[in-house]
């Protein structure tokens, strides 16, 4: 069951704003991936640097990526669509040198093209060119990979096709299946954010996470799954705002319960939008574990049961109804023990108890106080004790009070 985690983007927590320095925090973390943004466009000044991060991450066995620009109009006339894909080819060739795995990119508003088949069938043929040129970027090097090791054995980054949190953007979940089921090389980018906003919030429990995943299962037959995931605000099927994960009716917990019970078949690339970025990636880090702890208990309870069946010779079954039982009686003691006393009646306002009379008309006991005790006539005829005595005599009497009063009281 692997799963990487990452940041898209720098650290927070980095001092230095390099991919390079952003790694070396990311590995300190113990996280395993990260995904370069490029926002509006590739600059040609941050190629040095990209080639630093690709040497690093060949070295170390870390997983890079890479997102495209994020304004892009693929379903746009001739125009936008050329400007459009001369980001893409500058984001394609940053990929090729930062060692990428994934290429992550949108498609943009639907534009004139109608919704369905004729819009999928405009986004496929512009993907299978995207695929034909990331293929010919990956092997253009006729030298022996000099500047670029990673390129001789490896093999090209995966085009990756997004899905959208808006309506009137190209890209629902089934429209990115249908252009990725038909288009070698692509792979479907599953925005968790955005699918839940478009389903207006679709994912709330481990079921609708297994359903999903089953679908892309059964739909392009893939086990390797790249994946977004982030708070979302929402409203009427769109996506609002990234926002932190706590903060979100997305939550993170039913995705750690499927990944640790349901998901041993994955192999998922995770991704942190969140404006926290490794603070919530850490934070899903931790959700995974709490979960493969509680998987672990649960099997530690179901081993012991089995085994205590086995020695009273009944059914596991048997052994979990009757535990059941148990801790129903235990469950009903200890309500009883918290019941609070029963509220008094008028009568018992009106009229006073044994116990209020006592106290309402003190009798012996202050009979006894207001006459001195045999042992103080002692103590004042004989004046042979010390002051010290006489208080611990007057002490003394003290304690002979109480137990009369205890009398009285029974």
């Amino acid at each position: 069951m692997p799963v990487k985690l990452g940041p898209a983007g720098v650290p927070l927590s980095c001092k230095g704003r390099t991919i390079v320095e952003g790694m070396d925090d990311i590995i300190s973390l113990g996280l395993e991936t990260m995904e370069v943004q490029t926002v509006r466009m590739v600059a040609p000044q941050h190629f040095e640097q990209y080639w630093q991060a690709g040497v690093l991450a060949h070295k170390a066995d870390f997983e890079m990526n890479i997102h495209g620009p994020y304004y892009t109009e693929l379903l746009g006339n001739r125009l936008q669509r050329n400007r459009s894909l001369a980001k893409v080819e500058a984001a394609l060739q940053a990929a090729k040198t930062i060692n990428a795995r994934h290429v992550t990119l949108h498609t943009g508003h639907y534009g004139d093209v109608s919704r369905g088949q004729v819009a999928n069938s405009q986004v496929a043929s512009v993907f299978k060119g995207i695929v034909q040129r990331i293929h010919d970027i990956w092997n253009d090097d006729e030298e022996i990979y000099p500047v670029f090791p990673w390129l001789k054995e490896g093999t090209p980054a995966k085009i990756g096709v997004e899905t959208s949190g808006r309506q009137e953007l190209w890209g629902s979940i089934e429209e990115v299946l249908e252009v990725v089921n038909h288009v070698e090389g692509t792979i479907p980018v599953l925005n968790l954010a955005h699918i839940h906003a478009r389903g207006h919030g679709r994912l709330r429990t481990s079921e609708d996470y297994g359903e999903l995943f089953d679908q892309v299962r059964e739909t392009i037959g893939t086990k390797q799954f790249y994946c977004h995931f982030s708070g979302v605000e929402h409203r009427m099927g769109n996506a609002m705002h990234y926002t932190q994960i706590k903060k979100s009716d997305l939550n993170f917990e039913p995705l750690a319960e499927f990944i640790i019970e349901e998901g041993a078949w994955l192999d998922m690339t995770l991704i942190s939008d969140s404006p926290l970025l490794e603070h919530d990636a850490m934070y899903m880090v931790q959700n995974i574990e709490r979960a493969r702890h509680r998987q672990l208990e649960r099997k530690a309870r179901e081993d012991r049961r089995k085994a205590l069946a086995a020695q009273a010779n009944i059914t596991p079954e048997e052994m979990a109804a009757r535990e059941a039982e148990v801790a129903a009686a235990r469950a009903k003691d200890a309500l009883a023990n918290v019941q609070p006393a029963p509220a008094k009646t008028e009568e018992d306002v009106a009229e006073p108890t044994a116990t209020e009379e006592v106290v309402a008309k003190p009798a012996a006991t202050e009979e006894v106080v207001a006459k001195p005790a045999a042992t103080e006539e002692v103590v004042e005829d004989s004046k042979k004790t010390t002051k010290k005595s006489a208080k611990k005599e007057e002490d003394n009497d003290d304690l002979f009070t109480v137990e009369e009063e205890d009398d009285d009281l029974f």
